[in-house]
This record gives C-alpha cells, sequence and structure tokens, in this order.
C-alpha cells in the first residue's frame, strides 16, 4: 500500500495484526466468539477509513470517521476482555492497545479538526 495517509496506513496494518491474531486465537486457543468480534471491529476501522476516503461531502467523510473512531474504542474492549480472560498474554494485548489507542487519537484529531472548520 503506498500512501502518504498516516491514519490510512496505520489501520491496515492494524488489520493485519488482528487477522493474524485472529488466526492465533481461533488455532491455538479454539478461542472462536470473542477473536470474531475483534476480528469485526478490528479490521472495520480500516474499511470505514478507506469509505471516508471516497466520501462525497465534508460531511460524509466525518460520518465514517466517527464510525472508525467507534470501531476502534470497540476493538480496544475486546483486546481488554481477551487480555483479562488470559486469551491473550499482557504483553500481546499491550502492544495490540498501545496500536489502536493510537489510531483513536489520530482519528480524534481529525474529527476535532473537521468540526473546527464547520464553525
Amino acid at each position: 500500500m503506498k500512501t502518504d495517509n498516516i491514519i490510512q496506513q496505520k489501520s491496515f496494518a492494524f488489520a493485519i495484526r488482528v487477522i493474524n491474531v485472529y488466526k492465533y486465537l481461533a488455532s491455538e486457543k479454539k478461542e472462536f466468539v470473542l477473536s470474531k468480534q475483534l476480528l469485526r471491529s478490528g479490521t472495520s476501522i480500516g474499511a470505514n477509513i478507506e469509505e471516508s476516503i471516497g466520501g462525497q461531502s465534508g460531511k460524509d467523510f466525518l460520518s465514517k470517521m466517527s464510525i472508525s473512531y467507534k470501531e476502534a474504542r470497540e476493538t480496544i474492549y475486546w483486546l481488554k476482555l481477551l487480555q483479562a480472560t488470559e486469551y491473550l498474554s499482557n504483553q500481546e494485548a499491550q502492544s495490540l492497545l498501545n496500536d489502536a489507542e493510537e489510531i483513536c487519537k489520530i482519528i480524534g484529531k481529525i474529527q476535532i479538526t473537521l468540526k473546527s472548520k464547520d464553525s
């Protein structure tokens, strides 16, 4: 993926990590319910960012970015739950949590910037 869009790059790389964690949880830990939720929310972040880039208007862009933010927050929840139930080690979870938090911060700044332009 060749792009200068940092959130696009980070969300894509994060989705790959989430897919790999899902494969690990399903094959090694035989965990299918929580890991499927993580897979859905973790890959949805980047999908919605891609949709926002193709948005038809500023409001459309902001709406999809807001969905991406919510999906990132949900992903954090599933990661914490997988960590608390010892499906993921503290080290495994923390690395993913750090990435998810960084994505939230970037999306949050994008939202603030867009909303301040509308004011």
